[in-house]
């Protein structure tokens, strides 16, 4: 009896496509990988703004309980939320993404 064995190793171009497209994976995993970092840091920075926005309304609550009916120290109060108005305004705007554009659409 004779047992014949044929051997047909895969051609090099289809390695070389195996090879891309497994290159291709892990660029778009490293890509996804830095967007999940960012997407994280933005989110930590959006909860201490937050924090920092309860502290500042808390703190604004406090002074106005402190205050009462005292014009003079209402008026310290009101020149001290003044004087910070302007650096608020522009921190605000500063870190205001711009809305998004639509595309134009076609009839």
């Amino acid at each position: 009896m004779r047992v014949d064995v044929y051997i047909h190793p895969i051609g090099e171009d289809k390695l070389d496509l195996i090879l891309q497209k497994l290159n291709s994976i892990i660029a778009k995993e490293n890509e996804m990988a830095g967007e999940l970092d960012a997407l994280t840091a933005e989110v930590a920075n959006a909860t201490t703004v937050e924090q920092s926005a309860i502290t500042l309304i808390q703190g604004l609550a406090a002074q106005l309980a402190a205050a009462g009916t005292d014009p003079a120290k209402l008026q310290a109060l009101h020149d001290q939320l003044m004087a910070s108005d302007a650096a608020l305004a522009a921190a605000i705007q500063a870190n205001t993404p711009a809305a998004p554009v639509a595309p134009p659409t076609t009839p």
